[in-house]
């Protein structure tokens, strides 16, 4: 049979036209044979006939190209002798704590600045401990489950209280931060500098979309966990100040971000801000102001917290880059020159020489993606304001229609910091049984379930294996088809424990969220003030 090689090892499985059905029967018939009626063939009508095979052949790939051959080299990180396995590279305790549970506490498009996004790591577990790696793999995953579970706690509690009461562009690369022992994506940042002399300081930030106040750690730091990049020193910036106790940002702007309005002890009249997420970690110190450059692009007076006391699973980044949607958000902070448009294309690989893009601004010429971007309409929640929701009207596995309870419902959240995505319990089990039939009818043994992961496989001896892809209809026609890469989630190197990676939600009436893992090689486009979200496939590795 032949197949298309795409990026990433991937083929696809079924090319629309090798399939044993009659809808890939294109009947060229229509054509005129004869000499007299080619000639008299016009340029508009052979353009319409390669319109119409062009769309043809789309409409069957939609229906039936729907799955992946993936190669578990790639997707393990394996990319040749040189290149070091997941566990070597972190082991399995540290993998779960990765899994990611660190945040959440609670116009003329001219503008565009591009970063880079990557994932990054410290840690090294032996090839010969698979208890080691174990445990790693289970305290990320642990991690994950406590940020989703921080959300549905969040959400529930807010909504509750609401009853009761454009010049440029600009980009940066976006990176796997596996270097930094997360598996969230990381971009770099620099911050301060000024008429003293002192160079800005190059700080590795997490990408959050569910979070707003972005905040480094801080010299004199009376508690921080340790970084990679040195301590960011306000006395080392002319820009640097203090926001003021009288502030708006200290009060009303930084309760909607945080949760929790600025405070002011013992007469000084510094604001201090306290930021506390779902899984205990939490961040503390004085709200500041001061130039932060982002790919080229120089922003003077930029609100952000100087962390003194910091805690909790950040691993080892200098802090947190804040995206949600209130004040005190990046995103808010460069409405002006930006247009409240950001998007970013999140790279499957691991690799230290493959990076992403996170772009500030509505200039699509940066993109690469391979699709057309299409919207759907963006959520607001007005007991959620930091938050992006969307609406998901169906699902298919592998070209197969799912029906549901869950499909349908609003407020579904799409989050760059949680790595895993939760379902409904009723959609999940769909999701799992399609899945389940299509894989196993491939001659794929199961193997146990591991953390909040519940169906695995043994794949040992497999290089490459054929993938159901799951595909997500979304309100207004979008759809977004899962990357093959973001389908299985590796436990073990030798392919002996690989599992689907999404996982369920506890109860049908929580909020389900889209987490990053797959989102992999998509372009996603939040347009905050067309109030739009939007999607395209894009080979996110760039080198």
């Amino acid at each position: 049979m032949h197949t298309t090689h795409i990026p990433l090892s991937l083929a696809l499985s079924d090319p629309p036209c090798q399939l044993a059905s009659l809808h890939c029967q294109i009947y060229l018939s229509t054509v005129p044979h004869g000499p007299q009626q080619r000639a008299n063939l016009t340029m508009a009508a052979a353009a319409r006939l390669l319109l119409g095979v062009l769309a043809l052949l789309a409409a069957v790939q939609a229906v039936y190209g729907k799955s992946a051959v993936l190669s578990l080299r790639e997707l393990d990180g394996r990319r040749g002798a040189a290149t070091e396995t997941w566990s070597r590279r972190y082991g399995d305790a540290k993998l779960a704590e990765m899994l990611g549970e660190h945040k959440k506490a609670g116009a003329a498009r001219t503008a565009t600045t591009v970063l880079e996004l990557k994932r990054h790591s410290l840690v090294a577990i032996p090839d010969d401990d698979p208890a080691a790696h174990d445990r790693y793999l289970r305290r990320l995953l642990a991690a994950d489950e406590s940020r989703a579970n921080s959300f549905q706690l969040r959400i529930r509690n807010d909504r509750a209280a609401a009853a009761s009461t454009q010049s440029g562009s600009a980009e940066v690369p976006l990176t796997s931060g596996i270097r930094f022992q997360t598996l969230n994506y990381v971009t770099t940042i620099a911050l301060g500098g000024g008429s003293s002399g002192s160079p800005a300081a190059n700080l590795t930030v997490i990408v959050d979309t569910g979070s707003d106040l972005t905040w480094v750690q801080c010299k004199p730091c009376s508690a921080c966990y340790a970084q990679r990049d040195p301590l960011f020193d306000p006395a080392g910036s002319a820009t640097y100040a203090a926001v003021r106790c009288n502030a708006s940002a200290c009060a009303a702007s930084l309760k909607a971000a945080t949760g929790t309005p600025g405070s002011c002890g013992g007469g000084n009249e510094r604001c201090y801000y306290a930021l506390a997420y779902g899984d205990g970690s939490f961040s503390r110190g004085v709200l500041a102001t001061d130039t932060v450059a982002l790919g080229g692009a120089s922003l003077d007076g930029f609100v952000f917290g100087c962390g003194l006391s910091n805690r909790g699973l950040f691993g080892g980044t200098a802090g947190l880059m804040g995206l949600g949607r209130t004040e005190l958000s990046l995103v808010s902070q460069t409405a002006l020159r930006y247009g409240g448009v950001f998007s970013y294309c999140l790279p499957a690989t691991t690799s230290g020489d493959a990076s992403g893009s996170l772009s500030l601004g509505g200039d699509a010429s940066s993109y690469r993606n391979t699709t057309p971007v299409a919207y759907t309409r963006m959520i607001a929640d007005p007991a959620q304001p930091p938050f992006y929701f969307l609406n998901v009207t169906g699902a298919a596995v592998g070209g197969t229609a799912l029906a549901a309870q869950g499909l349908g419902a609003s407020n579904v959240l799409i989050d760059s910091g949680t790595v895993i995505t939760r379902l409904a319990p009723s959609v999940y089990r769909g999701v799992r049984a399609e899945f389940t039939r299509q894989f196993a009818a491939a001659g794929y043994p199961t193997a146990p379930g591991f953390s909040i992961l519940d169906t695995c496989y043994d794949l040992t001896g497999h290089d490459e294996v054929k993938v159901p892809l799951l595909t997500l209809r979304l309100e207004g026609g979008a759809e977004v088809t899962v990357d093959a890469a973001g389908m299985l989630f590796v436990v073990r190197k030798d392919g002996s424990q690989v599992c689907l990676a999404m996982a369920s939600l506890s109860y049908e009436d929580q909020t389900p969220i889209i987490g990053n893992y797959q989102q992999k090689n998509k372009r996603v486009v939040y347009d905050t003030v067309g109030s739009r979200l939007g999607f395209a496939d894009e080979d996110c590795n760039y080198v």
